[in-house]
């Protein structure tokens, strides 16, 4: 990244979390330079008359005037989490970088509660892509209501009742405890989930959901890291709202 488009990428990335701030050595590490250059380039803009001031003290940095961020929006963590995954399927694009900046906007102006809801969410929606294979075909999601039913228990952390077929067409009633909205190979959806009928993670194909209900039973909280686990043999992306 040359010195201007860095410059630009500063005053966005101060934008997009404004009004909190960050240091320069957070700063440096983002834009792969050294403290001392970020301090130049942060007294350059200051001098060109960019609305940015220091915050003392050992959680201070560098903030832009509030007046210069945008104000709450409308999104919901849902809205933003679908955002981030259109960008991660999206790859290498025209305008990527000025679309992950607009993300990084639309998430830091969002009201506090919702931003971190936003994020938990983002957490629970990845890509995987097996290690020899290229990017498939986008396969559709299943039955009607099928997607929504899954997004709904992600965000609510609600039990969800799943009438699955297995590879023979066989089908079962099962509640399980949602995960991870896994997408990627053979560009199928995955739901991974804690299934009570086999007391352990399983993962369910979308297309082999015949029907899918959310409980009003709240999901118990478990660790995010033993979903994942039991996809083997893949490279699992994280949803980034960053």
């Amino acid at each position: 990244m040359n010195r201007t488009d860095r410059l630009y990428a500063l005053v966005e990335d101060l934008r997009a979390i404004a009004p909190r701030c960050r240091s320069a050595r957070e700063l440096a590490q983002r834009f792969e330079v050294s403290v001392r250059t970020i301090e130049r380039d942060i007294t350059a803009l200051q001098e060109s008359g960019v609305p940015i001031y220091a915050e003392p003290g050992r959680k201070g940095g560098y903030a832009i005037d509030k007046k210069m961020s945008l104000p709450p929006l409308n999104f919901t963590p849902a809205e933003a989490v679908a955002i981030a995954v259109a960008l991660s399927r999206a790859g290498d694009q025209p305008f990527g970088r000025q679309a992950r900046s607009a993300l990084r906007k639309v998430v830091a102006a969002m009201p506090g509660a919702e931003g971190d809801l936003a994020r938990e969410l983002a957490r629970r929606v990845q890509m995987v892509r097996p290690h020899s294979e290229p990017d498939d075909d986008i396969q559709p999601l299943g039955a009607e209501g099928i997607s929504r039913a899954i997004e709904e228990a992600l965000l609510r952390r609600r039990v969800l009742r799943l009438e699955y077929a297995d590879a023979k067409g066989a089908l079962t009633s099962r509640d399980v405890e949602p995960g991870v909205f896994l997408g990627g190979r053979g560009g199928f959806w995955y739901l991974v989930a804690w299934c009570r009928l086999r007391d352990d993670v399983r993962v369910f194909r979308l297309d082999r959901i015949a029907a899918a209900t959310v409980t009003p039973e709240r999901s118990p909280d478990r660790p995010l890291e033993g979903f994942a686990s039991g996809v083997p043999e893949m490279i699992v992306h994280g949803t980034s709202l960053e």
